[in-house]
């Protein structure tokens, strides 16, 4: 249900990864060895999307801030954020820990592998972290932060059933409205699931997208009952409707976490990146993302913002 990557042909990756170098050094190279603590010129990728545009400049002003000159490099289809990233092309992207714990998994494993992700973060840290590993790969510690799937209902109905979670709303024992993507029919994490985990009946999903703004105003103007959301939005509120608690976790452990090319990481970029995850809240990230696409201010200026303000700028 995530914000995916674009997957494109092999032929366009070769083209894209050589696009995807910034300013680091390729393997071999005269410059700066960064896993003796030398500082030099390293990159950054985002996948295109407004929340890892903005933590892809907290990341790069943190690491800025001790020295390295960052670029800043906007990488949208996944085979490349991937190539670039274990190449050394790339030294730390932000990433989710359920969802990247299973896109590695399949990666060693082969495209069949099961999922080892799960609700609970420290369980699916402790899967992530040896896959990562085995690409070569580190991740560091997880930030408060979590874009999870999430479900909202119209204040005014939340209010008159005294609704507080999807459990509440299991108990109401109503037939409901979806307004969601047409895959959600099938996910496990959304009809199925709220169907097995909270006995909640979905009658119809209305394929308006996720966290949409049509979607969201075919529950305030009561078309559907229930809005498929996400974590950090923070217009939810704006649209009239409040977002259901997942009581019972029916949703993964999405947790912010950066990952790095672990013969690019140095101590110091982790103590670094560890204390900005350290401050980093749902709400936090949320209030970002809303600056930037509703209040039309620029990613690296909320970041530089943000980041001032915690006083780590």
């Amino acid at each position: 249900m995530r914000r995916g990557r674009v997957i494109v042909v092999l032929i366009a990756l070769l083209g894209i990864v050589a696009a995807c170098g910034g300013t680091s050094k390729s393997k071999g190279s005269s410059g700066p060895d960064l896993s003796k603590g030398e500082k030099g010129p390293i990159t950054v990728a985002n996948a295109g999307f407004t929340e890892s545009e903005v933590v892809s400049y907290l990341y790069a002003d943190v690491l800025n801030k001790i020295g390295y000159k960052v670029n800043v490099q906007k990488v949208s289809a996944s085979e490349v954020f991937q190539k670039s990233l274990e190449s050394g092309d790339v030294t730390v992207v932000p990433e989710y820990a359920a969802t990247y714990a299973d896109q590695l998994n399949k990666i060693v494993h082969g495209p069949k592998a099961p999922s080892v992700a799960s609700p609970d973060l420290a369980a699916t840290m402790a899967k992530l972290t040896p896959l990562a590993k085995k690409r070569k790969l580190t991740v560091l510690e997880p930030s408060k932060a979590v874009d999870q799937n999430a479900f909202a209902v119209a204040k005014k109905f939340a209010d008159a059933n005294k609704l507080k979670t999807l459990t509440d709303l299991g108990k109401l024992g109503k037939p409901l409205k979806l307004a969601a993507g047409p895959e959600c029919a099938t996910r496990p994490f959304c009809v199925p699931g709220l169907k097995k985990t909270y006995g909640i009946t979905i009658t119809k999903v209305d394929p308006l997208g996720v966290d949409t703004a049509a979607s969201k105003s075919a529950v305030k103007d009561g078309t559907d009952d229930l809005a498929l959301v996400l974590t950090t939005d923070a217009t939810v509120g704006d649209s009239g409707l409040v977002v259901l608690t997942d009581d019972k976790k029916l949703q993964n452990a999405d947790y912010l976490v950066p990952v790095a090319n672990t013969a690019k990481l140095t101590p110091a970029m982790t103590t670094a990146l560890n204390k900005l995850s350290a401050v980093m809240t749902t709400d936090d990230l949320a209030q970002m993302n809303k600056k930037v696409d509703a209040g039309q201010q620029k990613a690296p200026d909320v970041a530089a913002a943000y980041l001032k303000d915690k006083g780590l700028l």
